[in-house]
């Protein structure tokens, strides 16, 4: 039995199918959002577990706010900020479901989510893969009807490992796609993953799933674009972090983990453009990433003078290139560079350096394969 004192009601444990795992720092102008697309969807076999990682907004005056309609919604908030992993791997230790939706504190369940999610329960995947379109920051606008682009959901057995991390690798770097069996979440190592900012990733593919795991085709969450809260990390995540953690993997062929994303993408001028175009690399960048990695001249030289380019310029060639380029990413890629303090059709930043991108909540296109072209193999 679970006691939640606020409401002095009993809760039966063994009747929580499923937790909606969120960990959460200062982000009390969304939250109520995500909790509102979850409360108005969830039955009784759900609970929403919440940890605050030591906000010093209203986050908390926000969520204390839903308790009161919901009585299975647990707050929890840490004294002090442990960063992103930790605190997932915290809020799925106090969750009671036999699975675990890890959530995003800003994007939103669409209508009939949970109810899909629920009855997919019912055949014991080890792991289910949510899709998800991608809007606008403000929701109006869908950037991207689906991310994985599946006409059918697919299933992949314990022994297909490397087909999937080829076909969902990358969409994976999305934590609020993955429900995952809380056992099998805490039979696994963590601390290895503590500071990767993809703690999810490594639990999933550190070794082989015991059971199948199920890929849902209909988009079941809406990414809120462009309001991720890691901006100032945006360049080392994306050339340093993510690649490091795919590449760790020594038990998948590289030819797998090259579908994924480059072992070493800061290489590619033309990476480094796009991240110039964004208004996320310059020469602090350069500085304190790759000076002290490159070695030859020329290396050395190219990627100076793309910290150096000119901003604006950089940005309207890029916007060209995906203009004429059809990418299934392109609105993406423009949105990502509307947002980026060197948009070439707003007005300049007057003084100083200017302020750090908007960052997207999904990777940055390198020009890799598209998720989910590969339709082999099975479906439902």
């Amino acid at each position: 039995m679970l006691f939640m004192p606020w409401r002095g009601i009993l809760i039966r444990v063994s009747e929580i199918k499923l937790s909606i795992c969120i960990a959460t720092r200062n982000r009390g102008a969304f939250i109520g959002a995500t909790l509102e697309s979850v409360i108005c969807q969830a039955t009784d076999e759900v609970e929403i577990v919440v940890l605050d990682g030591a906000s010093t907004d209203n986050t908390e005056e926000v969520v204390r706010a839903y308790q009161s309609r919901f009585p299975r919604l647990r707050y929890i908030r840490a004294e002090v900020n442990m960063g992103i992993d930790r605190d997932f791997a915290k809020v799925v230790e106090l969750a009671h479901g036999e699975y675990c939706w890890l959530f995003c504190d800003d994007d939103i369940f669409r209508p009939g989510a949970i109810r899909v999610v629920l009855d997919a329960l019912k055949n014991h995947y080890s792991l289910i893969i949510a899709n998800s379109e991608v809007r606008s920051a403000d929701l109006t606008k869908i950037l991207e009807v689906r991310k994985l682009l599946f006409e059918k959901d697919k299933i992949y057995t314990p022994n297909e490992n490397d087909r999937l991390m080829a076909e969902a690798g990358q969409y994976l770097s999305f934590i609020g796609c993955v429900i995952i069996k809380r056992q099998l979440w805490e039979g696994r190592e963590k601390e290895p993953y503590f500071g990767s900012y993809f703690i999810h990733f490594g639990i999933i593919f550190q070794r082989p799933l015991p059971g199948d795991v199920l890929a849902i085709a209909e988009p079941l969450v809406s990414i809120r674009y462009a309001n991720a809260s890691w901006a100032n990390k945006f360049f080392e995540i994306w050339m340093f972090k993510w690649p490091n953690l795919i590449w760790s993997f020594t038990d998948f062929p590289n030819s797998v983990k090259d579908k994924v994303w480059p072992k070493e993408p800061w290489r590619s001028p033309k990476s480094l453009m796009h991240f110039r175009a964004r208004g996320a690399y310059t020469m602090r960048e350069y500085e304190q990433w790759l000076s002290p990695r490159l070695r030859s001249y020329w290396s050395r030289a190219t990627s100076k003078a793309i910290a150096h380019f000119p901003g604006r310029l950089a940005n309207l060639i890029v916007y060209v290139y995906h203009s004429f380029v059809r990418l299934p990413s392109r609105l993406l890629t423009q949105s990502d560079l509307a947002n980026s303090p060197y948009c070439f059709w707003k007005l300049p930043a007057r003084q100083g350096r200017p302020p750090k991108c908007s960052t997207p909540s999904c990777p940055p296109d390198l020009q890799l394969p598209t998720i989910g072209s590969n339709r082999e193999g099975n479906s439902l």
